[in-house]
């Protein structure tokens, strides 16, 4: 007996005629260096924000006691003890900032163990930045009653050295843009006045 064998018929595609191109997407990631780059301009900006903050902002001016001579110096003991002061200061105010400074005021108080004697007060003025100023002034205190320290100014005349308190304040202010900043310097000195030549020994100064 002959067999009969049967065959499925599988439908046929005929291939492209021209080749295709196949492109595969895949997720975006930056490059690492991308990523570097921003992060080093995001440091050097706020390095510069930082290095802007610290130069330009106003700082306080610096006040130093530039020269001192004494005029006179004079005890009266008659007809009660009263002490006569001369005093010739130049003081010396730097301004450290970038911006000009004004200055209301300049006040220079003089004092004798620890009590105050007199204030003598100069009139404002405007120094550039980044540059100094001299101010002249003349302190006179005359008839000054020294009741409570009699005792130590006796002994201070006896050893021929009478040691005075100098305060020298400024007070200003620096113009930032639309903005007034406030400042103010201060400077202290120990004066120590030789009585029998009429000069000033020497000075201690430090600022506040």
């Amino acid at each position: 007996m002959a067999s009969t064998k049967f065959t499925r018929s599988v439908p046929y595609t005929s291939l492209p005629s021209q080749p295709q191109n196949v492109v595969v997407l895949t997720s975006y990631r930056p490059p690492f260096n991308a990523s570097y780059r921003r992060l080093l301009i995001f440091t050097v900006v706020v390095v510069l924000l930082f290095a802007a903050v610290f130069f330009f902002y106003p700082s306080d001016p610096n006040v130093q006691l530039a020269r001192l001579r004494l005029n006179h110096v004079r005890v009266n003991t008659s007809p009660k003890l009263t002490l006569d002061l001369s005093f010739s200061l130049t003081i010396r105010v730097r301004n450290r900032d970038y911006f000009s400074l004004e200055y209301r005021t300049l006040d220079v108080a003089v004092g004798y163990r620890g009590r105050e004697l007199g204030l003598v007060r100069s009139e404002g003025g405007k120094i550039r930045a980044r540059a100094s100023s001299y101010v002249n002034t003349t302190l006179d205190l005359d008839g000054l009653e020294v009741i409570y320290d009699a005792l130590y100014l006796i002994q201070d005349l006896a050893s021929g050295v009478i040691p005075i308190d100098t305060h020298t304040l400024v007070k200003g202010s620096v113009g930032l843009f639309f903005f007034k900043i406030p400042i103010q310097g201060r400077v202290s000195c120990q004066v120590y006045l030789n009585t029998k030549n009429q000069t000033v020994d020497r000075q201690d100064c430090y600022p506040e």
